[in-house]
Parts: C-alpha cells; structure tokens; sequence
C-alpha cells in the first residue's frame, strides 16, 4: 500500500520537471545611469511590443525616485546602488520618466 501511494508522487515530479523549457528567451537589457543629477542617457531607446529591463544604478550622494507615468512605474535607487524595472511590451510612441525627488531630474523612453 506504502508503495502505490508514491508512484503518483513520483509520476507528478518527473511530469513537472519535464516541464521547466530548456532554453528560457532572454528579456533585451537596458542601461539607465543617475550622475551628476541627471540622466544618462537622457534619452533611451527601447523596442516597441516588447518586454524588456532597466537597469537603472543611481551614482549620486541622494536617493533617487525612478518615475513615470506614462509607463506606470515607481521604484527608489538609493544611492549607489541599482535597481531592475520591468517595462512594456509597449506601442511605439515617446514616454516620459523623471525622478519623482528632484523633479528637474527628466528623461525619455523612445518606443521604436
């Protein structure tokens, strides 16, 4: 009896790990810098109906607030440090991104 109860067990692990894919699509990486209180690069270009990653790394003294609502994102970058911000898939078009402490603090996401 034991040994009727593990084979469904057993037949549900080797299920599942079959079903992990072997090669995982990787998602395209960007870099966003916070420097001398402004970003670099101001403007950054990204594809459009695609998924895809900022890294943004904030070299400043001060925290750093990471914002857009053009794109519906908020994150903190303190400071030396970098954060990942998951983004899209969006339209083509131009986005706005600013950081929400020092508002001055501007940049935009090109969608091509």
């Amino acid at each position: 009896m034991r040994g009727s109860l593990w084979l469904p067990v057993l037949m549900f692990a080797g299920t599942a790990a079959f079903a992990v894919p072997a090669h995982a699509e990787s998602t395209p990486e960007f870099h966003l810098v916070l420097q001398n209180h402004k970003f670099e690069p101001a403007s950054l270009k990204v594809p459009a109906n695609t998924k895809f990653k900022v890294l943004v790394t904030n070299r400043n003294a001060t925290p750093s607030e990471f914002e857009s609502s053009d794109f519906n994102r908020e994150k903190i970058v303190l400071p030396n440090s970098t954060i990942t911000v998951f983004i899209g898939p969006l339209d083509k078009g131009t986005y706005k991104f600013f950081d929400d402490f020092n508002r001055t603090i501007t940049g935009t996401l090109v969608v091509e």
